[in-house]
């Protein structure tokens, strides 16, 4: 049987991309190279296109690549001494993670090229990137989402219960995310949050306990991971900014499975479950919520792309559901939409 020819993309011009890059090197230790024939494709921070050998050191010195926009020559074109060399796909993994990646952004640009991919579509990806926007169309689902209002640099804000949390309406990996106590608090924060996008995203503190669920599939038959639990020791949950995450964060655990009674266990992924469909995913997500005192399951965010390195929660509750992450792989790539 001939491999699929799968075209790897990582890196990325968004502050996720270290992020994307350790995802895509994890990828590399477990992709089953008798049944793929990889194709790496590693983004500069800058946005040029580099087809290389793998995601490790130098791959930023591959050839100058791109992606063809042309649907009767799908794949790559990789651009040398004024010629070009076409690169035939199967399908493509996108290994990508916030801006341009998470966005909607690669995914238009594959459907142009008509080449099938894996994950969430150009919808709702774009959807699930704008925390205010999937918290309007969740909560026509009937499902809880925190209470939230949008602002811009300079716009007056009052009449705020606080603490509230202060972040980028569309980012990742809690980059310009504040806990805010007090309105002397409230400008610097918004400041910190503009940083990441114009768009801002002002949301009540939820008093519970963080639980994320991993999702797969597409469609009436999804697939829940076991869900994790963020045991937090001060503040919140930011692994992805500590100097070395793989050894752990300074202020978190994620207890996986995560202990909470069975049945509350499976409300929680039946909420996921709710809140992956009514958002329009499909292929992967991971959907993180908070569970109250009382037993209510709130929607704090969707990620369309999750990491997968080897502190990621995604594979970490993927694999205590008994698929290991080689499997993982070969359940995503075989769920992409064609």
């Amino acid at each position: 049987m001939a491999k699929v020819r799968l075209g790897i993309i990582f890196g990325g011009g968004s502050e996720e991309h270290p992020v994307s890059v350790k995802s895509a090197q994890e990828v590399a230790k477990h992709l089953d190279t008798r049944k793929y024939a990889p194709i790496w494709v590693g983004i500069t921070k800058a946005g040029a296109w580099k087809l290389c050998d793998g995601p490790e050191a130098g791959w930023e010195d591959g050839r100058t690549v791109v992606l063809s926009p042309d649907r009767s020559v799908p794949g790559l074109l990789v651009l040398e001494e004024g010629k070009y060399e076409t690169i035939e796909l199967d399908v493509v993994l996108p290994v990508l993670h916030g801006k341009l990646g998470e966005d909607g952004a690669i995914q238009g640009l594959l459907e142009l090229s008509g080449l099938p991919y894996a994950g969430c579509d150009v919808q709702s990806s774009a959807l699930c990137m704008d925390k205010s926007l999937a918290y309007v169309v969740a909560r026509s689902a009937g499902i809880a989402t925190p209470n939230f209002r949008t602002v811009r640099v300079g716009e007056d804000v009052e009449g705020l219960t606080y603490p509230v949390f202060v972040k980028p309406a569309r980012s990742g990996s809690s980059f310009g995310v504040s806990k805010v106590s007090g309105a002397d608090e409230l400008a610097a924060a918004i400041a910190t949050a503009a940083q990441y996008d114009s768009k801002v995203l002002i949301e009540e503190a939820v008093a519970g306990s963080e639980v994320g669920c991993a999702i797969l599939g597409r469609g009436p038959e999804l697939f829940a991971g076991e869900l994790d639990r963020i045991a937090l020791s001060h503040g919140f949950f930011r692994i992805h900014q500590e100097d070395t995450p793989e050894s752990g964060s300074e202020n978190s655990t994620p207890v996986v499975p995560a202990d909470i009674p069975a049945d509350i266990r499976a409300r929680v992924q039946e909420t996921a479950k709710a809140i992956y469909r009514a958002l329009g995913c499909g292929g992967l997500a991971r959907v993180d919520m908070f569970l109250t005192d009382d037993g209510t399951v709130v929607l704090n965010e969707v990620n369309t792309l999750p990491g997968l390195t080897s502190y990621s929660r995604y594979p970490r509750m993927m694999a205590a559901a008994g698929v290991p992450l080689p499997d993982l792989i070969d359940r995503i790539v075989a769920g992409t939409a064609r």
